[in-house]
């Protein structure tokens, strides 16, 4: 899934750059500073070439040299990488509100370059409880993976502070289920496909979680089902009067689920195959 680019770095002209200015703006007290520079300024050039990633949505570690500057707990330490056109940029959910603005650079500099500040967006996290919270997150422009690199933060006195992060481990992202809510009981919105597209099922129903294990509860629209099929088990009606009522186990939310039911409406009992789809209200 990788693929290398390659970056020609012309050496004579970094070393002349370094000649003009070293770190922090400081001339370079030789010529062999100079080439250290330059030999430096090769080396992050041809890490940046090899940490270059296909144009896509990745999740990557967010890693940074404070326990006080972190991913929110909820995202266990990821944020999400985009590149697009060969750019990267990292977003991340933050522990709180706490940090105001970021700069990508070194706080010395980040009065002066308030145009390069970047601007908190407010995201909403979720925990593995259930709860939710609103934190600030960041869109952080990412030169090279699993490289240090300087991001200072404004917290909320007003002060500037150093720090070095690095994003790495960087996966391509995929689409997965909603995960299973903290046990408990709830309602979810249900979305019935297949068959003749005459039945219907109770939306929304209840759904219960216990031990990490989710059992909705499928009220149909007629009273001729008696029995439904998932996963191989065959499921009884929990009922004797009214619509036909089952409880079936869920094994994920958002997916769909395939089920079978048997109606004894027809002139002989039918099974019917349809999908049940399960999303939180």
């Amino acid at each position: 899934m990788r693929c290398k680019q390659f970056i020609f770095v012309s050496l004579a002209g970094v070393v002349l750059a370094a000649s003009l200015a070293g770190c922090g703006g400081a001339a370079p007290a030789s010529s062999a500073a100079a080439s250290s520079v330059a030999a430096s300024s090769v080396v992050v050039s041809s890490a940046a070439a090899e940490a270059a990633l296909p144009d896509g949505v990745y999740t990557a570690d967010f890693e940074t040299d404070s326990s006080m500057f972190h991913a929110s707990e909820a995202c266990n330490g990821k944020g999400t990488l985009t590149v697009e056109n060969g750019v990267m940029t990292f977003h991340v959910s933050l522990a709180s509100k706490k940090i105001v603005n970021l700069y990508p650079g070194l706080a010395a500099d980040a009065e002066a370059n308030k145009t390069a500040w970047l601007i908190p967006t407010v995201d909403t996290v979720t925990y593995a409880d259930g709860t939710t919270e609103e934190v600030y997150g960041y869109d952080i422009p990412v030169e090279a993976l699993d490289t240090d690199f300087q991001l200072a933060l404004l917290g909320t006195k007003g002060k500037w502070y150093d720090h070095t992060v690095s994003v790495r481990n960087a996966e391509p992202k995929t689409e997965q289920a909603a995960e299973t809510p903290a046990d408990g009981a709830y309602t979810a919105a249900v979305v019935l496909e297949g068959g003749s597209g005459r039945a219907t099922v109770e939306s929304p129903a209840a759904l219960t979680v216990a031990d990490g294990k989710m059992t909705a509860t499928i009220v149909w629209s007629s009273p001729n089902y008696d029995y439904m099929v998932v996963d191989g088990e065959k499921y009884l009606p929990t009922n004797t009067e009214g619509n036909s009522t089952f409880e079936i186990p869920v094994a994920a939310l958002s997916t769909p689920l395939a089920v079978t039911a048997d109606t004894v409406a027809m002139s002989k009992p039918h099974e019917i195959e349809y999908t049940l789809t399960f999303t939180l209200e």
